[in-house]
């Protein structure tokens, strides 16, 4: 069972949404649990998302983190794509992540996401 932190969900509709998600997939008996992590990662061009924690099976939270964009019409920030060939990086913990951004289920955008201090933060973006 995967763990992560890497996904976000437009600001002003979270709370909403994490219910929506834990909900679908307890209807749906997916293996899929997520809840608000407690700190804002902004863009400049996507706008707020509240950062959020997962646990279950990536496919699984993926598929799940898109249809919440569709359903509730939502920018949600799916991350969690790493460069390939990165272990140096690795050996010396800097941790770099490459995400898409969706509206409405749709992709819009890329963002490559850093750790600082325990948080993510954008380090580029571009539209799509």
């Amino acid at each position: 069972m995967a763990s992560a932190d890497n996904f976000a969900i437009e600001e002003r509709n979270a709370g909403k949404a994490i219910e929506w998600m834990n909900s679908y997939a307890s209807k749906n008996r997916k293996k899929f649990e997520t809840k608000l992590e407690g700190y804002i990662l902004s863009t400049t061009n996507f706008g707020n998302f509240e950062v959020i924690s997962w646990s279950g099976d990536w496919s699984t939270a993926r598929s799940i983190i898109i249809r919440v964009s569709k359903k509730l019409n939502l920018k949600v920030i799916e991350s969690g794509y790493h460069q390939k060939g990165d272990f140096l990086r690795s050996l010396f913990l800097v941790s770099k992540e490459f995400a898409k951004v969706y509206s409405d289920g749709r992709l819009i955008g890329n963002i490559v996401l850093s750790m600082a201090s325990g948080k993510w933060t954008v380090e580029s973006e571009t539209l799509r």
